[in-house]
C-alpha cells in the first residue's frame, strides 16, 4: 500500500510540474498581448504630431516654394526679417518685379507700409507679357505704378482669407481671390505658386501671372 501511495504522489507531482510551465506560458502570452495593445494604442493617442500638422498650415506652401533658397537672406527665415521690398530683392525669382518696383519709386512705400499683402509675380509671369508691351510699361512710371499698386492689399491676408475674397488694393480697385487648401487663384487666372511667405511687414503670395487693373 505504501508503495502504491508513493507512486500516486509521484504521479501528481509530475503532473503539477508539467502544468506549471503551461500556466506560466499562458500568463506570459497574456502579458505580451496586453503590452502589444498598449504599444499599438500609443501612436494613435499621440497628439503632439497631430498638433504639429495643424501648425504646419501656417507655413509657406505651393510648388514654387521648393526653389526658394534654404539659407541666407533669400530663404523664408531670411525674408521674414526684412521689409517686403528688401525681402523680394533677395529672391532670384522676383528680380523683374524688384526692378519694376525700383523704376516706379515704390521701394520705400512698400518697405514702410504696415500689415500689407503683396501678390508678387515671378520673372516667368512678366515673361508672359510681350516684350514690346512690357518695355513700354516699364518706361511709363504712372502706368507701372498703377499696375504694381494693384498687386498690394492694405491688410495681411491669411490663406483662409483667400477662399472667396474681394479686396481693395492700393491702386483703389478690387481684386478677387478663390480656392482652398493649398490651391488659390487671383482674379480667376493667376495661380498662387508659393503662398503665405512672411516678411517683416507683409504676407506675400507669389503668383504666375501679372495682374492688370481693369481701368
Amino acid at each position: 500500500m505504501m508503495t502504491t501511495t508513493r507512486t500516486r504522489r509521484a504521479a501528481v507531482t509530475l503532473a503539477a510540474a508539467a502544468v506549471l510551465p503551461l500556466a506560466l506560458s499562458a500568463c506570459s502570452s497574456g502579458t505580451e498581448k496586453d503590452n502589444g495593445k498598449s504599444e499599438s494604442s500609443a501612436p494613435a493617442a499621440s497628439s503632439p504630431k497631430a498638433s504639429e500638422g495643424m501648425s504646419s498650415m501656417d507655413e509657406p506652401f505651393g510648388p514654387a516654394c521648393s526653389s526658394v533658397p534654404k539659407n541666407g537672406a533669400g530663404s523664408f527665415d531670411g525674408m521674414a526679417k526684412d521689409p517686403v521690398a528688401t525681402a523680394a530683392s533677395n529672391n532670384p525669382a522676383l528680380s523683374t518685379l524688384v526692378s519694376a518696383v525700383k523704376k516706379a519709386g515704390l521701394v520705400d512705400t512698400l518697405n514702410n507700409a504696415q500689415n500689407i499683402t503683396v501678390f508678387a509675380p515671378t520673372n516667368d509671369a512678366f515673361n508672359k507679357i510681350p516684350k514690346a508691351t512690357l518695355d513700354k510699361v516699364l518706361n511709363d512710371k504712372a502706368q507701372l505704378t498703377k499696375i504694381l499698386t494693384y498687386h498690394v492689399v492694405g491688410q495681411k491676408l491669411a490663406p483662409k482669407d483667400l477662399e472667396n475674397g474681394s479686396f481693395d488694393t492700393l491702386e483703389k480697385s478690387k481684386l478677387m481671390t478663390s480656392g482652398s487648401g493649398e490651391s488659390y487663384k487671383v482674379n480667376g487666372s493667376a495661380n498662387v505658386v508659393c503662398g503665405n511667405v512672411k516678411t517683416a511687414n507683409a504676407n506675400v503670395y507669389i503668383i504666375d501671372s501679372v495682374l492688370m487693373p481693369k481701368s
